[in-house]
């Protein structure tokens, strides 16, 4: 082994080494929660390119949030000693990078198609419901978007979509209409971007052997939460070299829900009979007893590869359990032990997270860190991205980057008001259709020209403005303005701050917000607005948690993947919550939840406080059934007929 070995693989245990060394050929690696992961695929890609001569080109790393990827990135970069040019982000990232770059070849969306997200998707399903009329009320856009987005994760296409029921037959003609709607608006959902790669990659077999053979060397992380769709992404650029390194942990796939399929790992066993497979079971985060507890309650699952979790760190502290009388007095339990922790130097408020299974368990929590004083933070509250000031302004570029992005256009004809009411924009539709083909690009580009428009004074005033402010928009994004220098046109024309700062408090934290997105915009100035619009459309909840905010974090335990804590609170353990009532009737269900419990025991470093209520306005509560799992020596505290 050469000296630059040694550099690479010095802090590295046995099984890491053999993960990061292992030659060519499908390789597995199944990496128990706290074992270095991150370290092995960042190594790995380390590896091949400076010990095996891989170019860096060839390699793609796929990942699963955008905070992952750069976490990825950076520690490679410091490896390597600057940017060694591997391809590297989520699935979704990914596959809209290529989508952008084979557009010739997509049948019905142009380069400059935008992407759009859980909002938008709701805005395009009620146009379809009212369209169709359908009662919004029965037939509710949660329901068709579900429908129709677990449709495009099993690759079927709205041609291909067979009803099995009266409600397969709404979702059906729903499906087809809001597919048309999404092309017409040069559009595509999160899942369009994968089934589409997989559509092209299919359709075209010159392009699919131009990727495969451009990445020999195929990296995925997290892959126990890899639906059908995206393993057979994987599949696909993995041939014909069938070289695919894949890291996950069935134990820890809990997106059922969203499709993840954690069975992705027995198929790739059985698809790649020969791969190697590598077991990491040492743990660098949490102590022995956190281990032990986590691990008696993951070993009652079938279907899964057994792991042996130990640390060389020290046993720990037993896990505290506790019996609240009620939901408030669990609240107060937490809060009042993070005080007396910090208070006594134990921890810092931001190393505390108290976790639950459901968004609605917060509200309890929140009050009494409300009459404590004491700050907080909530994970999965109204987002950055999703406040009403910053979608506004998104819209705006959104239409001046693609003007056939009707969704963005409707939320921007009128907003700040100008008068454009529903008779003069019913108008603009109506001609728009008539004299230019329905294309909003053709129709604003003739009311800036001026000449004569079949409107009255009033409505030809208000729309020739916001025409001409519009067509200069868009002549300078051609010409190549900056996206901040496009925002602050918009924001100067428009008159936005006037708009939503009316001198409140309230007022003054949307104008905080818009400069906050005026900060991100800058972050983009040598970028296309087109990249611009990409990534944030791809920016999920855990990736805007700040770093460094010195505060408790309130979170699901579907939020708290991929992150860790000094001292973890798990709250609301009581059957119908964890494990969700949902739940009760279905093996895999309940086999999931136990698994959401496992991940959150094993976000803890030092400590973990498990609670409880004896009673809510329901009845009386009875304790989790993981609960019971747990060996008896490995917990304190309070709690009769688990405990004591």
């Amino acid at each position: 082994m050469i000296m630059r070995d040694l550099d690479l693989l010095r802090d590295l245990n046995e099984r890491q080494i053999e993960a990061v060394t292992v030659g060519p050929g499908p390789v597995l690696v199944l990496a128990g929660p706290g074992s270095g992961k991150t370290r092995v695929l960042t190594h790995r890609t380390a590896y091949l390119i400076r010990e095996l001569g891989v170019p860096p080109y060839a390699i793609m790393a796929v990942t699963f949030t955008n905070k992952a990827a750069n976490e990825m990135r950076r520690r490679v970069e410091d490896m390597l000693g600057g940017r060694p040019g591997v391809t590297l982000g989520t699935f979704h990232a990914i596959c809209a990078r290529i989508l952008r770059r084979e557009a010739e070849y997509l049948p019905h969306h142009g380069l400059d198609y935008v992407i759009f997200d859980t909002d938008d998707q709701r805005a395009a399903v009620r146009q379809v419901l009212a369209d169709l009329n359908l009662d919004e009320k029965l037939y509710t856009p949660a329901k068709m978007l579900n429908a129709i987005s677990r449709a495009k994760r099993e690759m079927v296409t709205p041609d291909q979509y067979r009803a099995k029921s009266y409600f397969g037959e709404i979702v059906a003609r729903v499906y087809r209409r809001y597919q048309a709607l999404l092309e017409a608006n040069n559009a595509m959902d999160f899942d369009d971007l994968l089934l589409n790669a997989v559509l092209l990659f299919r359709r075209e077999p010159d392009v699919l052997a131009r990727y495969q053979e451009r990445y020999a060397w195929l990296l995925v992380d997290e892959f126990q939460d890899t639906n059908m769709i995206q393993y057979e992404l994987v599949k696909l650029l993995a041939a014909p070299q069938d070289n695919p390194f894949v890291v996950g942990d069935e134990d820890q796939s809990i997106y059922r829900w969203r499709g993840a399929d954690y069975r992705n790992v027995l198929r790739f066993r059985e698809d790649y009979p020969d791969a190697r497979v590598i077991l990491l079971e040492q743990n660098y985060r949490s102590t022995q007893t956190i281990l032990d507890a986590a691990r008696a309650v993951i070993d009652r699952n079938p279907h899964r590869t057994p792991k042996r979790l130990f640390t060389d760190g020290n046993e720990g502290e037993p896990l505290v359990v506790w019996e609240a009388y009620t939901e408030i007095d669990q609240a107060r339990f937490v809060v009042e032990t993070i005080a007396e922790l910090v208070a006594t130097g134990q921890v810092e408020p931001g190393e505390c997270a108290i976790m639950y299974r459901t968004n609605a368990q917060s509200r309890a929590l929140e009050e009494q860190f409300l009459r404590a004083n004491m700050p907080y933070r909530l994970v999965g509250a109204t987002r950055f991205y999703a406040r009403r000031e910053i979608k506004d302004l998104l819209a705006y570029l959104r239409v001046i980057h693609n003007p056939e992005d009707t969704i963005s256009f409707n939320r921007i004809i009128n907003t700040p008001p100008r008068g454009i009411g529903r008779k003069t924009r019913a108008e603009l539709d109506s001609w728009a259709e008539r004299e230019h083909g329905g294309s909003y690009r053709s129709a604003l580009t003739a009311l800036a020209e001026g000449g004569e428009l079949p409107f009255s004074p009033r409505a030809r005033r208000v729309l020739t403005g916001f025409a001409v402010m519009w067509h200069r928009w868009h002549l300078a994004y051609r010409t190549g303005a900056k996206v901040a220098e496009l925002l602050d046109m918009v924001i100067e024309d428009v008159r936005y701050r006037g708009y939503i700062d009316d001198g409140t408090e309230a007022g003054r934290d949307r104008w905080e917000n818009v400069l906050e997105l005026r900060k991100v915009a800058a972050i983009y100035d040598e970028a296309p607005l087109s990249t611009f619009l990409e990534e944030i459309a791809l920016v999920s909840d855990v990736d805007a948690l700040a770093e460094d905010e010195n505060v408790p974090v309130l979170m699901t335990l579907h939020a708290a993947k991929g992150l860790e804590f000094d001292v973890v609170f798990i709250v609301g353990l009581t059957d119908g919550l964890l494990p969700h009532s949902r739940s009760m009737d279905d093996p895999e269900e309940l086999a999931e939840e136990r698994r959401l419990f496992y991940v959150g025991l094993t976000r803890a470093r030092k400590r973990v406080f498990l609670v409880y209520p004896f009673a809510t306005f329901n009845g009386i509560c009875a304790p989790s059934r993981f609960l019971e799992d747990i060996p008896r020596h490995l917990l304190v505290g309070h709690a009769p007929g688990l405990i004591g």
